[in-house]
């Protein structure tokens, strides 16, 4: 099993699982891969260090004694692995709550003041607020989830 770091055009990075990297090839060639975070299938394979196990080979340790472990180095892409993985799976329920809420663009404050002081059906909304109308409605007891990005359009993240 080979895993490549990925990205798309739009530069969300993730990390894929292949058999070889003919099989990644032939699933990019079919358009079987897609970014999980925007949707695009133009997606590349990003350079990555390769792994090497030392250990294996007997090249680990020269000066290590007898019977003692061999030295190895700690291992930063299980770290990282994790960490894109984590990301990945972020993106992938945000994209899940973007589909499932309503786009109330600009009047975003409006709108979640109406649903907080019932004056409107409760229902899932996003959109955009000031920093300080995202303040304000935390002042007032609204619950939002402030995010870092923008979203261009339905499901589209930036």
């Amino acid at each position: 099993m080979i895993v490549f770091d990925l990205a798309c055009e739009s530069g969300h990075r993730f990390e894929g699982w292949f058999g070889s990297t003919g099989d990644f090839e032939a699933q990019r060639g079919r358009g079987m891969l897609e970014c999980p975070v925007c949707g695009i299938q133009a997606v590349s394979k990003l350079l990555s260090a390769p792994r090497l196990n030392l250990v294996s080979t007997g090249m680990a340790d020269p000066g290590a004694e007898a019977g003692a472990k061999a030295a190895t180095v700690p291992d930063e892409t299980g770290t990282r692995a994790r960490m894109v993985a984590a990301r990945t799976a972020f993106y992938q329920q945000l994209r899940q709550m973007l589909d499932r809420s309503d786009d109330v663009g600009e009047r975003f404050a409006e709108e979640a003041r109406r649903i907080h002081y019932k004056e409107t059906p409760e229902r899932q909304i996003h959109g955009v607020a000031t920093r300080e109308e995202t303040a304000e409605l935390i002042e007032e007891g609204v619950a939002v989830l402030p995010l870092p990005f923008t979203i261009k359009r339905k499901g589209e993240l930036n």
